[in-house]
């Protein structure tokens, strides 16, 4: 994964630089598809590499105190732009007032835009999202709420496998890896936390 770093990054620059003075519509077409390839290749590999460190304990957990309500409005207010690019609403309410909690901000943030991230994708244009945060039995919660298709359930158990993909195809043209939630899963267990999904499938 570190070699293939370096190749994405030139074909990554060359074809931008292609890009940018391609005046035939065939010819964008084509370093468009090259360049959002690209783009997906990068984060499979930059994925597969917290995989690894994940798997021989050599991701580095720096924990500190910081407002989760907070973090969250934050990963919000970021894909707001996302979120307006497809007509859809999302919404952010706090149940209950959060104390500080201690853990990976860096981790945390990268799990929670994972999960809206994934919401985002999988929501028809004009649909909405909805993200609770609260404290409920000295335990910090966040609940993520779509009115997407939904997941059927005999997929439901392997959601969190690494690779595993519902719909590949539309997973593929989403630019889904199938390592985001694998990896939100191990940054959560890490913490000692949980993490689960409860879906609907509408055909």
């Amino acid at each position: 994964s570190h070699e293939l770093r370096t190749p994405l990054t030139t074909i990554k620059s060359y074809a931008e630089t292609l890009l940018d003075s391609a005046t035939d519509s065939d010819e964008r077409k084509f370093l468009s598809v090259i360049s959002r390839e690209v783009d997906r290749m990068t984060r499979i590999v930059k994925e597969l590499l917290t995989l690894s460190s994940l798997d021989h304990n050599k991701l580095a957990i720096m924990k500190t105190e910081f407002s989760l309500e907070e973090l969250v409005n934050d990963v919000v207010t970021k894909l707001s732009m996302e979120v307006k690019s497809h007509n859809q609403t999302i919404s952010f309410t706090t149940a209950t007032p959060i104390p500080l909690i201690y853990a990976d901000i860096d981790r945390i943030e990268q799990v929670i835009t994972n999960i809206i991230s994934n919401a985002i994708k999988y929501t028809p244009d004009g649909g909405k999202i909805e993200v609770f945060a609260g404290y409920l039995y000295n335990e910090a919660y966040i609940k993520i709420r779509d009115n997407g298709i939904g997941i059927p359930e005999k997929d439901l158990p392997r959601i969190f496998e690494r690779f595993y993909r519902v719909d590949k195809a539309r997973s593929r043209e989403k630019g889904g890896t199938g390592l985001g939630l694998a990896i939100a899963k191990e940054i959560i267990d890490l913490h000692g936390g949980t993490i689960k999904i409860e879906s609907v499938y509408i055909a």
